[in-house]
């Protein structure tokens, strides 16, 4: 009786920690900063200045959602992440005037510089 009771508590210990390891492992989060206005100059300013094309979406883009798989996604060049080094990590585009940073993992929208 005692063994079936062990065996009957180690298979719900794996069970439960299964689901717990599926549910650690399946979640993504979405991080976002805060860009300064002096950061905000230098990311417009490079778009500007380089005439970066902007790509064409009808969707809405809105932070923490993922972008359409047809969006190319740059990196983030070394004049704009050696003045705003929380972007060097991410990629970006441009938004019809707007610049998107984006999670290259998830795809998720984490920051939009108007």
């Amino acid at each position: 009786m005692k063994r079936i009771w062990l065996v009957g508590l180690a298979a719900a210990g794996f069970l439960t920690g299964s689901s717990a390891f599926a549910q650690m492992t399946t979640e993504t989060t979405t991080t976002t900063w805060t860009v300064k206005p002096e950061e905000r100059t230098v990311i417009k300013g490079y778009v500007v200045k380089e005439k970066i094309r902007p790509e064409r979406i009808k969707e809405e883009i809105t932070v923490g959602a993922p972008v359409p798989t047809e969006v190319r996604l740059q990196p983030v060049p070394v004049e704009i992440y050696t003045k705003v080094p929380e972007a060097r990590r991410y990629e970006y585009f441009d938004w019809d005037g707007r610049v998107v940073f984006v999670d290259p993992d998830s795809r998720k929208v984490v920051q939009i510089v108007d």
